[in-house]
């Protein structure tokens, strides 16, 4: 049997996963490859901590760029993060005609079409499927599985930790600083979890499902980003009651201008998959002009689910790498020189209903005043709940679902109820998508 030599750039949670698969596995790993895998190279921070699985006959180096410069590796697994070394060092590994896999979802959305055109000149593969979702085959699924479509959205739960917060939050007693710190305890988040919790990570997801939906060119820095801090435990008490679950969501769709890229918080009816998805589980649903919606549910994140997503890589590349770059399933899915430079939309040219909730003071005539700001921007109401506030006794919580409007019109109208008298504090507003 052919060996083919493998060296890992990082020994952390996904690294050390990755060498406990290639070493308790191989034998059915090799029965479908009919050859064999060889770890020779890790590169690791430090030399002498201990390791979470046995490098025995395996070389370790604290220079990672012995790792991309050695001779006998045929490929290189990226597993360090970062979007600065990380990169040097796969263009590094990339010129000297090594294939890579990289679960770096930064480096992917941010430096993925430079990477890709240079792995072409190349001739070598990347291959990123762990970047998104975890041990979900999402990329390959929409990718390929997903082929014969015309694929009008994608949508998603792509962070865990932003998912369990959510799902904390809807127990009594529970408020988003109280969850977070717990999910720190837990090893959710991380001691500063603005990648989480703002949305930043799901926005690099998204930007790589994104192309390879609608093959367009990555574009991470136009994706609209907002985070699920601001979202209360009465926002999601008030959604149930109206038949929604608030989740975080990644969404991108076809615009009659162009696309959709955007990362929110959002209700989504009960009765949809994807609203039933809990704890720190990933969804992702693809609704493509043929098959209708289709969903992907798993593990976002750990061990064993992400490093099964990055072998499953190596073994893809073992199974193309002598074929031309020509014969491949391209990075984006698209034929590069079909992708699209096509435009990202502003967030304000989106058409949605909404949900908002504020306090307001509990006089007559408040909500007719309310109602007619809004029937001035021809915005109508498909719900309206108002009941007493406990946080604030004077007041009352008024919560409205509305139909579907521009975003812009939206602002325009929530511009005018904040300079009501009657409005007393911040008005939440939160997106609604039926995801149908």
């Amino acid at each position: 049997m052919q060996t083919v030599k493998v060296g890992l750039l990082g020994l952390g949670t996904v690294g050390g996963g990755t060498v406990d698969i290639l070493t308790n596995t191989l034998p059915e790993i090799e029965r479908r490859l009919g050859q064999k895998i060889e770890i020779t190279i890790i590169a690791v921070r430090d030399l002498t901590r201990s390791r979470p699985v046995d490098t025995s006959g395996i070389i370790l180096t604290d220079k990672p760029e012995e790792v991309v410069n050695h001779p006998d590796v045929d490929i290189v697994v990226e597993l360090m993060g970062g979007t600065g070394l990380a990169k040097t060092l796969l263009e590094t590994a990339i010129k000297n005609g090594k294939h890579i896999v990289t679960a770096n979802k930064a480096l992917i959305a941010e430096h993925g079409n430079a990477l890709f055109s240079l792995a072409k000149e190349h001739n070598v593969i990347v291959n990123y499927e762990a970047a998104v979702a975890g041990g979900i085959p999402v990329i390959k699924a929409v990718r390929e599985g997903l082929a014969a479509n015309k694929i009008e959205w994608v949508a998603g739960i792509i962070n865990g930790t932003g998912n369990y917060i959510l799902t904390e939050m809807k127990k009594p007693g529970a408020d988003f600083a109280k969850v977070l710190k717990v999910a720190q305890e837990l090893g959710y988040a991380e001691a500063d979890p603005t990648f989480d919790v703002e949305g930043i990570d799901a926005a690099h997801k998204l930007t790589i499902l994104a192309s390879i939906a609608f093959g367009i060119e990555l574009q991470f820095n136009k994706v609209y980003t907002e985070g699920i801090s601001k979202v209360t435990a009465d926002d999601i008490r008030f959604a149930q009651q109206l038949g929604y679950e608030i989740k975080h969501l990644g969404v991108a769709s076809r615009a009659e201008n162009g696309y959709s890229l955007r990362v929110h918080p959002t209700l989504v009816p009960k009765d949809v998959l994807i609203a039933n998805v809990n704890g720190v589980m990933n969804a992702v649903m693809a609704k493509g002009n043929h098959v209708g919606p289709t969903m992907y549910y798993g593990p976002g994140a750990g061990a064993g689910p992400t490093a099964s997503s990055v072998v499953a890589d190596i073994i893809d590349i073992i199974r193309w790498k002598n074929q031309p770059v020509a014969d491949q399933v391209p990075a984006l899915g698209f034929a590069a020189d079909q992708l699209e430079s096509a435009p990202v939309v502003s967030i304000d040219e989106i058409e949605t209903c909404y949900y908002i909730r504020c306090f307001v003071k509990d006089h007559s005539g408040v909500l007719a005043k309310v109602t007619a700001i809004f029937a001035e921007s021809n915005i109508s109401m498909e719900n309206v709940h108002q009941e007493p506030s406990v946080e604030k006794p004077d007041d009352a919580t008024l919560v409205m679902i509305t139909n579907s409007v521009l975003e812009s019109k939206m602002n325009e109208a929530l511009l005018s109820l904040a300079q009501l008298d009657a409005i007393d504090g911040d008005i939440m507003r939160i997106r609604l998508e039926t995801l149908g």
